[in-house]
Formats: structure tokens, C-alpha cells, sequence
């Protein structure tokens, strides 16, 4: 074919190809329209819109609660606010790939059972998309009921704070969402932060979640990420129960009242890389969850480092730094448990030990816990006897003759420095 031949085969084909995309393509090339601030203009504006098209809310408020129900974009311009009224959710979604942005959403129902939302996303809204919104005065903020690939994404979500905590709502509930993903969102007040249940392959990062009962709290959620998240000031900070498969890495818990991270049931999971510092009570507790790796992760300024119980079985747990607690570890029983691996423990600082060889691993095996520890454990009243010269003999005669020990957490190759861990410096301590 010659250059001429080509050029006029060119001519003739591109503009048919252009049209064969726009046809297979409209929702790319939808209208902009704008939608003034009047009682019921903005559900007429979504029933007479086309899929792709951008409706812009001018400012002011707009009356809720709608529904969108096409694959359309709800955009907001600089003081524009849909107002539910305190009746349902305010926008309910129901198209596949709709979004909903910028916006102020506010005043939802308030009933639990009805599952009233500020926005909520019914399972036929795959992929849908919420994004850049004020969430104010809701139940629950956005409300992921089995749509998946849904994204909730940089939104500021004020929680209802209802008398009594239990009856407030989730500041973002993912029920049964394949593949949803919660990122980059600042929530607090209401119930829990980010609360999953019965879902799979989802991802919650780098949200800053304070004011809540639970910052991120799972229920039989598997084979998903928490990462990069920080939770300051909550009762507990990371809340793992009855899910497997996870990726639990990077996120910070500081000030949080109860638990840094709690593991109930929860196997077969990767916590590295997270720090929590100044708790009230226990920095970790470890019920009944196995087959789990704890490494590179920083404990600092709580009541109790790990809470460790006996039905917990094969986790491996090295690198990590217990800084200052006042117990660095609780465990009741009768067992010896090793705590490093691949000839590498964690770092303890009230560990006094050497190490001539200068290798980086203190010469003498530590353990956290004596006999002492178990029957004041065992029996609170036994407190009153820690400074009598009996009490001293003992520990004195455990020290020197280790067989004595009835058993408990062992690290054979305890660390002289702490390991760097990522979240340790997130934050700066002070409460929001």
C-alpha cells in the first residue's frame, strides 16, 4: 500500500472506529449537569439522568434521602449538603459504578435494624465509589452491604454518639464485600471505626481512626490487609476475632484505653511492622490464635507487653522490641514456650545481659516471667508479700539454679538492640 493509499485508508477508517467507541462507551462522555438546592430536584435530576453523567450540586442544602439507581456521578461543589432528615439512609446506591463525592452527607435514620446509613451500598453496587465526603450526624457512615469491589476512600466520617456505645452504628461496615477497600478515611465517634464481617480479600489502609469503642474490628473476615492505619485514643485499637489468612502490618495504636491489638481465634496471619505505645492495659492480647508470625513489632508503656494464653499454639515471635512495661509478658503455664527463632529473639529493656562475642544476641537465655509472677497471677492477695525476704529467696534461687522455673515464655537468643520497626514514629503521642 503507498503512503497516499494509506493516509486515505486512515481517513476513512478513524472516524468509524471513534463512533464504534462511542457507542460501546457512553457512560465515558457523559453531560455535566447542574442541580440547584430545591426540595426534590435532586431525585428528579437522578431519574432523568443518563449513565456517565455528572451531576453537580450547587451549594446549599439538598433534601434527602435519595436513591441512585444508574451509574451516574453525585459531585459536590464547595457548601453543597444532602440532608437525610433523620429518615433512612440518605443516599442509598444501587447502580454498579456509581460515585458519590464531595460532598457533606448528614442526618441519617437512626435505626440499627434498618441499617440506616449515610450512604449505603447495596450488593448491586459493584465498584461503586465514595470519595472526599463530610459525613456528619449519621448511624453509620457508609454501610458496604455485599457490594463488591465498593470504595470508600478519603472521607471525613463523624460517628453518632448515642447514649448508650451499642447503639451507635460503624463509621464503615463491610458485610460480605469481596475485594472492598477502605482507604485514607479520618473516622471517629460511633461504635467501631471500620467493622468487617463474613468477607474476604479486603484491604483498609492508612486510615487515622479515633473517639471509637474498636478503631478496626474483624469477624470472620479472611485473606485481608490492615495496613498503615493509625488508632489514637480508642477503648481498643486493632481487634482481630475469628478470621485467617491476614495481613495485619504497619499500623499504629497509641493511647488506645484497653488493648493495643487483641487476637481471638485468628490463625494463620502476618503481624509485622506495628507499634503500640502507651496503653492502658495490654499492649497484645493473644487468645487462643495460632500458626500466627509477630515480628519487627514495637510494645511500649503498657500495664502488660504480651497477654499471651496456653491455648495459643506454633506462633512464631522474634524481632520484636518490648520497651518499659510494667509486666513485658503475661503467660499462665506450665510449659516452656521459645520465643526467637532462626537464632533470633526480641529485644527486652529491663534485660540486664551481655554479649562479649559482640554479635547482636545477649549471651544468656531471658525469660520475662518467674514463679513468683504465676502465684501472684493466680492469686491477686499475694501482692502484699513481693518485698518480703521469702519472695526474694526465691526469685534469687531461680536466678541461680534456671531448672526451678515451672515454666513459661523463654527467649534463647534475646536481642542487645531494639529492631527498626515501621509504624513506631507515626505519631507524635499527643491525643487528637
Amino acid at each position: 500500500m503507498s503512503y497516499r493509499q494509506h493516509l486515505s485508508w486512515l481517513h476513512r477508517v478513524l472516524p468509524l472506529a471513534a463512533a464504534a467507541m462511542l457507542a460501546l462507551a457512553p457512560a465515558s462522555f457523559g453531560a455535566s449537569v447542574d442541580v440547584p438546592a430545591i426540595p426534590g430536584v435532586l431525585q428528579a435530576a437522578i431519574a432523568a439522568a443518563a449513565a456517565g453523567d455528572v451531576l453537580e450540586l450547587e451549594p446549599g442544602v439538598h433534601s434527602g434521602p435519595v436513591m441512585l439507581d444508574r451509574a451516574i456521578t453525585l459531585a459536590g461543589r464547595p457548601g453543597a449538603v444532602i440532608d437525610g432528615q433523620h429518615h433512612g439512609s440518605v443516599v442509598e446506591v444501587t447502580a454498579p459504578g456509581a460515585t458519590v463525592r464531595d460532598l457533606t452527607i448528614r442526618a441519617s435514620g437512626r435505626n440499627l435494624s434498618g441499617m440506616d446509613a449515610a450512604v449505603f451500598l447495596d450488593a448491586s453496587a459493584k465498584n461503586a465509589v465514595i470519595q472526599d465526603n463530610t459525613i456528619q450526624d449519621s448511624l453509620v457512615g457508609v454501610y458496604v452491604h455485599g457490594a463488591a469491589g465498593a470504595i470508600v476512600r478519603a472521607n471525613h466520617i463523624a460517628g453518632w454518639n448515642a447514649p448508650n456505645r451499642n447503639d451507635s452504628g460503624n463509621g464503615v461496615y463491610v458485610w460480605d464485600a469481596p475485594g472492598a477497600e477502605v482507604i485514607g478515611n479520618d473516622i471517629s465517634g460511633g461504635r467501631d471505626g471500620i467493622f468487617t464481617n463474613i468477607s474476604r480479600h479486603n484491604v483498609f489502609r492508612a486510615n487515622r481512626i479515633h473517639g471509637t469503642r474498636f478503631a478496626v474490628h474483624y469477624m470472620y473476615t479472611n485473606d485481608s490487609e490492615v495496613s498503615d492505619n493509625i488508632s489514637i485514643g480508642n477503648h481498643a485499637g486493632y481487634v482481630i476475632m475469628f478470621s485467617n489468612n491476614l495481613d495485619v502490618r504497619n499500623n499504629l495504636s497509641d493511647h488506645d484505653r484497653d488493648h493495643g491489638m487483641l487476637f481471638n481465634y485468628a490463625n494463620s496471619s502476618r503481624i509485622t511492622g506495628n507499634a503500640v505505645l502507651h496503653g492502658g492495659k495490654k499492649c497484645v492480647f493473644i487468645y487462643n490464635a495460632n500458626k500466627n508470625l509477630f515480628e519487627r513489632n514495637w510494645f511500649q508503656g503498657c500495664q502488660i507487653g504480651i497477654h499471651f494464653t496456653a491455648g495459643s499454639e506454633r506462633n512464631t515471635i522474634g524481632d520484636n522490641a518490648f520497651i518499659g512495661n510494667q509486666n513485658q509478658v503475661k503467660y499462665v503455664g506450665t510449659r516452656n514456650v521459645e520465643w526467637s527463632a532462626a537464632g533470633r529473639g526480641n529485644y527486652w529493656s529491663d534485660n540486664p545481659a551481655f554479649d562479649l562475642n559482640g554479635d547482636g544476641i545477649a549471651d544468656t537465655a531471658y525469660r520475662p516471667n518467674d514463679i513468683v509472677d504465676q502465684v501472684v497471677w493466680r492469686y491477686p492477695a499475694a501482692k502484699l508479700l513481693l518485698n518480703s525476704p521469702a519472695v526474694q529467696l526465691v526469685r534469687w534461687a531461680q536466678a541461680e539454679f534456671p531448672n526451678l522455673h515451672p515454666g513459661g515464655v523463654v527467649d534463647s537468643a534475646p536481642l542487645m538492640r531494639p529492631p527498626v520497626v515501621s509504624a513506631a514514629h507515626l505519631h507524635d503521642g499527643k491525643a487528637p
